[in-house]
C-alpha cells in the first residue's frame, strides 16, 4: 500500500470546482445578500431561470417575493419570514408563480451563509417544483377515502344480506340471534385477520380464504368449494388478493350466489409457468339472472393494487353466474 497522501487541493481551484456545483448543479438555487437594501438576488443557477422562466437579468437585483402571486398563503411569507429572521436553516412549502402565470408549489429551502468571522454574508435558497407529488398524494387520500367508504358501505350491505339470510333458515328466536351473532363475528374476524394483516409471513391460499368463506356463506354447506392448488402466497400479494377475495365475495352476497342458499361458488387454483404465475377462477352457479352492473368492475383501489402487484383481475357477466378471473405473478411458491 502506497504510504503517498493526496495533495490538498488548492483555494483557487476548490472555489472553481464549488463555482461550477452550484452554476451547473440541477437543483434550482439563488443567493441573496442582506447588507442590501430589501435583500435582493444576486446569483441564481441556470436550473433556477429554466424553473421559473425568467431570465437572468430579470431576476438579480429583484427580492424574492417577486415569485409570489394572488394565492400565495400569508402563512407561508410569514414562515420564510421568521427562518430569516432567525438564521435557520429550515424549509416552506409556498406558492409561487412562473413568468408565464403558472402556478407551482415550490419546498423552497432557505439558510444563512456566514463568512470567515461568522458573519452573516449571504442567504441561499433552494427551490423544488413539489406539485406533481402533492397532487398525487392528494389523489392517494381522496381515493383511500372513497375506497374506506365503499367498503363500509359493503360491509353494511353484506349485513343486511346475512340477516335476511338467517331470517329465512331460522324461526326459532334464540337460534336466529345466535347465528346472526356468529356471522358478523365471521365477518369481523375475515375483515381484520386478512385485510388487516400487518405482518410479513406467507399464508396459504386456503388459510388465507377461510375467514373470508365463513363470513360471506351461511355455514350450512361448503358454498364457496375450493379445488385445485393451495400455493404459498408471499406478503406482497396478500393485500391485493385478500381485497380482491373480498370484493367478490360481497358482490355474491349482494346479487350473485352466495344471497341465496342453495348458490355455489366453485373457486378453481392453478400454477402456471413462463412466467410463474397463479391464477384462481370465480365461477358463481346457483344464483339469481346475471345482470351486468353498471359499476366498474370492482372498485378502483382493488383494481390498482392488482396492477400494482403486476396482476390482472377480468370479469365475464355469464347469465348462469358471474365469471371471474385472476392471476399474481409468483416468484416463489410451493405447492399444497
Amino acid at each position: 500500500m502506497s504510504d503517498a497522501t493526496a495533495a490538498p487541493v488548492r483555494p483557487a481551484l476548490l472555489e472553481d470546482i464549488l463555482g461550477k456545483a452550484v452554476r451547473y448543479a440541477r437543483l434550482p438555487l439563488c443567493i441573496t445578500d442582506p447588507k442590501l437594501p430589501d435583500n435582493p438576488i444576486v446569483y441564481v443557477n441556470a436550473a433556477f431561470t429554466e424553473l421559473t422562466g425568467y431570465a437572468l437579468e430579470e431576476i438579480v437585483g429583484q427580492n424574492c417575493r417577486f415569485l409570489q402571486g394572488p394565492e400565495t398563503t400569508r402563512d407561508s411569507i410569514n414562515a420564510v419570514r421568521e427562518i430569516l429572521l432567525d438564521r435557520r436553516v429550515d424549509t416552506v412549502e409556498i406558492l409561487n408563480y412562473r413568468k408565464d402565470g403558472s402556478a407551482f408549489l415550490n419546498a423552497l429551502q432557505l439558510g444563512p451563509i456566514n463568512d470567515e468571522e461568522g458573519n452573516l454574508a449571504f442567504f441561499f435558497g433552494s427551490q423544488m417544483d413539489v406539485s406533481e407529488r402533492r397532487r398525487a398524494e392528494r389523489e392517494d387520500r381522496e381515493l383511500a377515502d372513497q375506497e374506506l367508504l365503499h367498503r363500509l358501505r359493503n360491509i353494511v350491505n353484506v349485513m343486511t344480506a346475512m340477516v335476511r339470510m338467517t331470517a329465512r333458515e331460522e324461526t326459532d328466536p334464540d337460534q336466529f340471534a345466535e347465528k346472526v351473532m356468529t356471522r358478523l363475528s365471521a365477518l369481523g374476524a375475515a375483515h381484520f385477520d386478512t385485510i388487516g394483516r400487518s405482518d410479513q409471513s406467507a399464508i396459504d391460499f386456503a388459510t388465507l380464504l377461510g375467514p373470508i368463506a365463513r363470513a360471506y356463506t351461511s355455514g350450512e354447506s361448503a358454498q364457496i368449494r375450493l379445488s385445485g392448488k393451495n400455493p404459498l402466497i408471499s406478503h406482497q400479494l396478500v393485500s391485493p388478493l385478500t381485497l380482491a377475495l373480498h370484493e367478490l365475495a360481497t358482490n355474491a352476497v349482494k346479487h350473485g350466489a352466495l344471497s341465496t342458499p342453495l348458490g355455489k361458488v366453485d373457486l378453481d387454483v392453478s400454477l402456471l409457468k413462463n412466467p410463474a404465475r397463479m391464477r384462481f377462477t370465480w365461477q358463481e352457479t346457483g344464483g339469481p339472472e346475471v345482470i351486468k352492473t353498471s359499476r366498474s368492475s370492482g372498485s378502483k383501489i382493488i383494481q390498482s393494487l392488482t396492477r400494482a402487484a403486476g396482476g390482472t383481475l377480468s370479469y365475464e357477466w355469464r347469465r348462469e353466474g358471474l365469471k371471474a378471473t385472476a392471476e399474481f405473478p409468483l416468484s416463489a411458491f410451493q405447492q399444497g
